[in-house]
């Protein structure tokens, strides 16, 4: 009766072949993911006319405090809530900013100071859930409306939630791989906006962190 022969160990070549196969679809699944990304990005406010119970801006980026003040100054909202703002900062140093009268609207404003999107959407609902709201107008930058959609729609389930999006020129959405400033801007929002997802959908919480 023959000895048994040993089985043969997968040589380092083939682990080495199969581990460059799986990075190589890994690569091509994450660049098809950023395409399908890019689509989702708005290239227009849907909707300008419905009004909602607040208006809730996001801060870090130009033009989203003036969106929401002239939002608001237009009676798109009952009320208008900047979430992020730094510590120290108040409503009366937020209105002078716009140039308007403080007193204006400093009594329809509400501050709050998260540090990140999904602390933005966390303090928000606990905003809106304190006032009894139903809807809202969400005002941030267009790049960072799906991320921001996707983390209100999860802390804000039973709340109707409109996206208006505030673009920069600097940020160029036509051919926007030819622009590296414009595809490293959107393949790091989409390599955020997928951790959220995972973190939403495997944990189901919401937690802090950096700012957005």
């Amino acid at each position: 009766m023959s000895a048994l022969r040993p089985k043969k160990r997968p040589s380092w070549r083939l682990i080495s072949r199969a581990l460059l196969a799986l990075g190589i679809c890994l690569f091509f699944a994450w660049v098809g993911g950023l395409i399908w990304f890019a689509e989702q990005i708005p290239a227009s406010v849907g909707d300008s006319t419905t009004k909602a119970d607040a208006i809730v801006v996001l801060t870090g980026g130009s033009g989203r405090l003036r969106a929401g003040l002239e939002l608001l100054s237009k009676n798109k909202g009952n009320k208008l809530f900047v979430s992020g703002v730094y510590r120290g900062v108040d409503v009366k140093t937020l209105l002078a900013q716009w140039q308007r009268a403080p007193t204006e609207l400093e009594n329809l404003v509400n501050i709050g100071d998260a540090i990140n999107t999904a602390g933005n959407a966390a303090e928000t609902a606990e905003w809106v859930n304190g006032l009894g709201y139903r809807s809202l107008r969400l005002v941030t930058a267009s790049y960072h409306m799906p991320r921001s959609l996707l983390e209100f729609r999860h802390a804000l389930p039973d709340t109707t939630v409109i996206p208006h999006p505030v673009f920069s020129g600097n940020v160029k959405m036509e051919r926007w791989w030819a622009w590296p400033g414009t595809t490293a801007l959107i393949a790091r929002e989409f390599t955020k906006y997928v951790l959220a997802w995972m973190r939403l959908n495997t944990l189901g919480v919401s937690v802090g962190g950096g700012r957005p």
